[in-house]
């Protein structure tokens, strides 16, 4: 992993995920290890990314299934505080579970010069898997903060983690090994 060819990808830690209108109890076990990871890729000069859900309220399709969570513009579609949103980050709003789907994710990439994409967030069988099956799909390496990013139940997220090996070749790392190589370089 080349830190200068690198991003960090923060999927949906955004209040209404991790204590709203979707709480997932376990998202709120990866707060500490995703604010490390981001507050070391900071210092590092990689690039933090959110990938947030910032649905419209009525119009999209997800909210079907869903119901209604992170309606652009409200609290709940906002980043958890405990990640500390530094005016350096970068903020992608999405209306589907890819960050990718409809927005301007791989321009900006590509404009930052990234070859390589480090998944955090929720939820690893869903979103975070989506995200990542276009990163691959775009020719990104895809690597899985493994610490940093969960799902509602254990099984999803053991189920999400090996899909994301598995399917796409994703590198599974935890946030210790991943600090360790930023700052190496």
């Amino acid at each position: 992993m080349e830190k200068n060819k690198t991003a960090i990808l923060v999927v949906d830690m955004l209040n209404d995920f991790v204590t709203g209108a979707l709480k997932c109890d376990r998202g709120l076990a990866i707060v500490p290890k995703t604010a490390e990871l981001l507050r070391g890729a900071r210092k590092a000069g990689v690039p933090v990314v959110f990938c947030n859900d910032a649905h419209i309220k009525g119009i999209d399709h997800e909210l079907k299934l869903w119901g209604d969570h992170a309606i652009a513009g409200t609290k709940g579609a906002e980043v958890i505080p405990e990640l500390e949103l530094s005016p350096q980050d970068y903020v992608v709003p999405k209306r589907r579970y890819s960050g990718f789907f409809h927005t301007d994710l791989d321009l900006l990439l590509r404009e930052l010069g990234v070859e390589t994409v480090i998944m955090t967030g929720l939820h690893a069988h869903m979103c975070v898997r989506h995200t990542s099956a276009d990163a691959y799909q775009l020719g990104y390496n895809v690597v899985a903060a493994i610490d940093a990013m969960d799902s509602f139940t254990k099984e999803d997220y053991e189920y999400g983690i090996k899909y994301l090996h598995d399917t796409y070749s994703a590198e599974l790392k935890t946030v210790d090994e991943l600090l360790a190589e930023m700052n190496a370089q």
